[in-house]
């Protein structure tokens, strides 16, 4: 389970903001301009510790999920 503990935006948003960095993979300042359009105003390092932060968790449930492929 994942701790939001302490975090200051609801953790929909930074499930999805993180999410979006991983499976993107844009670079800070331009992941930092879409999540303003998006209308969440974050500075670069709250951005930088939510992906240090979450990013490994996301990871180990998306492996979960994934199914193994069967060649033939």
């Amino acid at each position: 389970m994942i701790s939001f503990k302490g975090a200051h935006f609801p953790k929909d948003v930074i499930f999805c903001a993180v999410f979006f960095y991983v499976s993107h993979g844009v670079s800070y300042r331009d992941f930092e301009a879409i999540i303003e359009e998006k209308g969440v105003k974050v500075d670069l390092a709250t951005l930088n510790r939510w992906i240090v932060d979450f990013s490994p968790f996301i990871a180990v449930e998306a492996k979960k999920s994934k199914h193994n492929c069967v060649s033939r």
